[in-house]
């Protein structure tokens, strides 16, 4: 019974559910409601079910105070015969207390934590997930992971804390002043300054908690980001063994951290010193004022004696909301710091009226086609390039260092929008289709080939999920990497195409990514194909092996390759020449021979087996 009940709390909500609106807002204010509005019903009943049990708390010192009150005036035999009634409601009262703790525990421990916590998760990742290529670029991957993450924690446990510390707090302390001040209104008045003193010190203590922590959060996401990145690059750390620098790369970040930690352990030293001073002085005033009421007879036994426990309760709550106050800031604080990632709009956007991209030729043309990147220092990197890439057609582009190669094919993939002009597939302006459409009709093999931390398996199916093992198997073996897969084995024993290929895929080398990637192409089948230096990692044994593996790819298919190896892409039907973002010589291997412009000087150099002192500026990549 008990196991069902918590499994219905447990699923009251899905931690997978997406928002109407995808996009979450700007604005702490904004940003809390978005999340928490989907946990509505669940959080009007942790208010009503806290508010009872505060309502209840309060009780307890009316009830110190009649039980001493029938001890003052009762003879001892006739304790329960003359009061049994007010005993029976006292016991009730305090019976229904862990009735209503255990309710509210259901809707806190079950229904909201764990739901809200992976849904701010949740939802903060499927909008980071589709920001752009750029936003990735202009930031660390550790970073992002870390706003993602705390964003979570830091709406919970502020929304939690906010009902169960300063929602309970307050009822008890409306209850408290109302039993108080019919007995004595006198009572209020030191309740009352003491209220006004706590606020001023909550008024400068916590915008200050608030600040530090924003503060402090985003330090220690820039010290996170720094250690991430360090073992992500472990072996180029290794390699040149600077552990001297980089430890004080990262040292800088965690003295940053520690500075403003200090500086917000100071505002807490503070705050509890004057808290405490406040808190004496209420005592000891309400409990003097208690003693001369009852010195005047305006005041009787019972009545002093639920006053102090009222106030002994007021001081530690008051220590305690300051504590869950501060913490409640931080963690606002540290929610803020993560909105101002995560709730960046998407800047690379489908069109309203995009429609999925149909491919029945495959054809490409970049009409007068410009870009820009936003740093102002990069310049032009295509200026007003214009090519047609007819259906099937294979075409190799070459050219030096920042000629353009890879930002066209970027281009074309629409990781960037295009400055000026158009580039359209089979008519279709790539910008009017969706993006994931544009996306699945383009297979593409890059020079920087990273593999997803999972199995093989996962790694080549990436590229049509639906494929069948036998499929798979296959495409592996036209990539000629099933071999070295059938022998591949990770620490946790797993083997062949279940072995995991670690972060980015560092357990294999860059010969194995290489061919893992160039199968999953392979599987994907996709009628456009993009290769940016997709043999650059692998020998020149392994490379002639799979080379005619490769053309048998290309057939039927639209081709665009960029080569560092000119002799990978002499067999073309047009090789297309870049300098400056513009091209400047279009042909065939042989035409460009013979016009003896940039491509032949760059085949000399290759064909000859040497570079001259001049190759560096003239480097094909």
């Amino acid at each position: 019974m008990l196991d069902r009940i918590v499994h219905y709390f447990d699923t009251l909500y899905s931690p997978t559910a997406l928002a109407a609106d995808r996009q979450p807002p700007m604005g702490t204010r904004a940003f809390f409601t978005y999340f928490l509005r989907q946990f509505r019903g669940v959080l009007w009943a942790r208010l009503a079910l806290v508010g009872l049990g505060s309502v209840i708390d309060a009780s307890f010192p009316v009830f110190v105070g009649w039980i001493v009150g029938m001890l003052a005036t009762t003879a001892p035999g006739d304790l329960w015969s003359v009061h049994k009634g007010a005993l029976l409601l006292m016991a009730a009262v305090v019976l229904i207390r862990p009735v209503v703790f255990a309710a509210d525990q259901l809707m806190r421990n079950h229904a909201l934590t764990p739901n809200l916590v992976d849904l701010v998760r949740w939802q903060s990742h499927w909008h980071v997930i589709r920001q752009s290529w750029t936003f990735f670029q202009n930031d660390f991957a550790g970073r992002i992971g870390n706003k993602v993450l705390q964003a979570g924690e830091a709406i919970e446990m502020a929304v939690n804390t906010t009902i169960d510390a300063v929602w309970s707090t307050a009822v008890f302390l409306v209850v408290a002043m109302i039993v108080l001040g019919r007995m004595d209104p006198l009572l209020l008045v030191p309740i009352a300054l003491w209220l006004v003193a706590y606020a001023a010190l909550f008024r400068w203590a916590m915008p200050r908690v608030d600040r530090y922590s924003e503060e402090m959060s985003e330090a220690r996401s820039v010290m996170s980001g720094r250690m991430v990145d360090s073992y992500s690059n472990i072996q180029t750390l290794k390699t040149f063994a600077d552990d001297g620098a980089e430890d004080a790369y990262v040292a800088e970040a965690v003295t940053v951290h520690v500075g403003i930690f200090r500086r917000l352990m100071a505002i807490f030293s503070a705050s509890w010193s004057l808290l405490f001073l406040l808190n004496a002085v209420l005592l000891t005033s309400v409990t003097g004022l208690a003693l001369a009421g009852w010195s005047s007879g305006r005041m009787t036994t019972a009545m002093v004696a639920t006053v102090i426990p009222f106030v002994l309760q007021i001081v530690n709550i008051s220590g305690w909301i300051l504590e869950v106050g501060a913490n409640v800031f931080r963690q606002i604080g540290t929610a803020r710091d993560s909105m101002q990632t995560i709730a960046q709009p998407l800047t690379l956007v489908d069109a309203p009226d995009a429609t999925p991209l149909t491919v029945t030729r495959g054809g490409i043309v970049y009409d007068a086609v410009s870009f820009d990147y936003w740093r102002g220092d990069r310049g032009t990197v295509v200026d007003a390039l214009s090519l047609t890439v007819h259906p099937g057609e294979k075409i190799g582009l070459v050219g030096r260092s920042g000629a353009g190669k890879s930002t066209l094919v970027n281009l074309t993939l629409r990781m960037f929008d295009v400055s000026g002009g158009a580039i359209l597939i089979d008519g279709q302006d790539i910008r009017a289709v969706t993006q994931q459409s544009l996306r699945k009709v383009v297979g593409v093999v890059g020079q920087d080939t990273s593999l997803l931390h999972r199995s093989v398996r996962e790694n080549i199916k990436y590229g049509r999920p639906g494929a069948t093992d036998a499929e798979m198997i296959e495409a592996a073996q036209r990539a000629s990497v099933h071999e070295v897969v059938l022998g591949l084995e990770d620490p946790e024993g797993r083997r062949g195409y279940d072995a995991h290929v670690g972060e980015r895929g560092v357990k294999l080398s860059g010969g194995q990514r290489q061919r893992i990637a160039l199968a999953r192409v392979i599987l994907k089948d996709a009628p456009i194909l993009v290769l940016d230096e997709a043999t650059s990692a692998l020998d020149s044994e392994v490379e002639a092996a799979i080379q005619e593996t490769l053309y048998g790819v290309m057939q039927g298919k639209t081709v665009i390759a960029i080569a560092h190896r000119l002799s990978t892409i002499a067999r073309m039907d047009r090789i297309v020449v870049l300098d400056h973002g513009r091209i400047v010589e279009e042909g065939t291997h042989a035409d460009l021979l013979e016009m003896g412009g940039i491509y032949a000087g760059l085949w000399s150099r290759q064909s000859g087996g040497f570079l001259d002192p001049g190759a560096e500026s003239t480097e094909a990549t």
